[in-house]
């Protein structure tokens, strides 16, 4: 597993005259050797690939590593990088400038002398964008298990209980049905909190005659799914069904129309022109979708400012929503794989409008 990536990457340090590549990313180190211990760094050279860790997880990486060698780092790791190194003059060694801080840097810097470090932003994320067979079928099983938590809160949900209530639940489900834990802080927003994009679960009581926007997903073996259901409680206002139908239409269309050779920001339009059609527009304030994976925010993006072209094996969210202050909200949310000739959904919740 971790030969195939890392040889994946080799490639990219050679495009940029990188001599090696240090990874000090936790998501990136898990991916490119399988290792999911909470401390280590990945080093890759012209001929050689290597985990650095430490004696807490001697057993452990022997275990998990494949197709890299496994090195127990001294007290500063970075002193073993630099013994590891290709020796001579004008070494380049790429690093994650995305994930390295100011002060690591000019720690690694002074360390690694005469080598000179560069700079390097999305070298392991980019191949992270493309899924293979093994790991869609992870996503589908994180899909799967976010679908059955929502069949499973609908059957508990009632007006009394608070939206922690709700949340632990939806919490407690995941992890007995093999989630690590949910993948990011679930949102429950009920009432005006559903005018909140981001409400997330708060002491506040569930009403009757209330919307409820459900944002969760699991973290399941290493992947994230994320789904958004709204639901009606009693008869809400008549104007949250009517702003329910246009995010409706808006989701069904983009899942309808999305495809391969896209950029992201015609995709986000696809659901902004309908939902700004309807009147609405300047009460969608995010984006459409973003990338997800072993992280629950990454590439590509679905947005106004989005070049990238969707490509056959990523996975997308599609995520319209409608929130109107002092009433209430809508989103709707799927995750999706981007095929060779449209998409396939992971997820397959009802979208139908839900009245408890």
């Amino acid at each position: 597993m971790g030969n195939k990536r890392v040889s994946k990457l080799r490639k990219v340090l050679q495009e940029q005259g990188l001599d090696a590549m240090l990874i000090t990313s936790s998501i990136n180190r898990r991916y490119l050797s399988g290792f999911t211990g909470s401390s280590g760094y990945v080093l890759v050279t012209g001929d050689e690939s290597y985990l650095l860790t430490d004696f807490r997880y001697r057993t452990q990486a022997a275990e998990q590593v494949a197709g890299l060698k496994v090195v127990e780092h001294g007290p500063k790791f970075i002193d073993t990088v630099r013994e590891l190194l290709p020796q001579g003059g004008s070494v380049r060694v790429g690093f994650e400038q995305d994930d390295v801080t100011f002060s690591a840097y000019t720690a690694y810097a002074a360390a690694l002398q005469p080598a000179v470090l560069v700079p390097v932003s999305k070298a392991v994320e980019n191949l992270r964008m493309f899924k293979d067979e093994d790991e869609l079928a992870v996503m589908q099983r994180a899909a799967d298990l976010a679908d059955a938590t929502f069949s499973h809160i609908l059957n508990v949900i009632k007006p009394g209980m608070t939206e922690r209530d709700v949340d632990l639940e939806m919490e407690f489900y995941m992890r007995t049905h093999g989630a690590t834990s949910s993948s990011f802080d679930t949102i429950v927003a009920s009432g005006e909190r559903s005018a909140m994009p981001h409400g997330v679960a708060s002491s506040k009581v569930i009403q009757n005659n209330e919307f409820v926007t459900f944002d969760f997903g699991a973290l399941l073996d290493g992947y994230c799914s994320d789904v958004t259901r709204t639901i009606a409680l009693g008869t809400p206002d008549p104007k949250l069904k009517e702003i329910y139908d246009v995010v409706l239409e808006a989701q069904l269309h983009t899942l309808a129309n999305i495809k391969p050779g896209m950029t992201g920001r015609e995709a986000d339009a696809l659901a902004r022109d309908i939902i700004t059609r309807y009147g609405y527009g300047e009460y969608f304030g995010h984006s459409t979708g973003h990338g997800l994976g072993m992280e629950v925010h990454e590439w590509p993006r679905l947005s106004k400012l989005a070049d990238e072209i969707l490509e056959p094996g990523m996975v997308v969210t599609v995520e319209p929503g409608i929130y109107l202050s002092g009433l209430g909200g809508v989103r709707i949310e799927d995750d999706i794989v981007i095929t060779e000739s449209g998409i396939t959904l992971l997820t397959h919740s009802s979208k139908d409008y839900l009245v408890l």
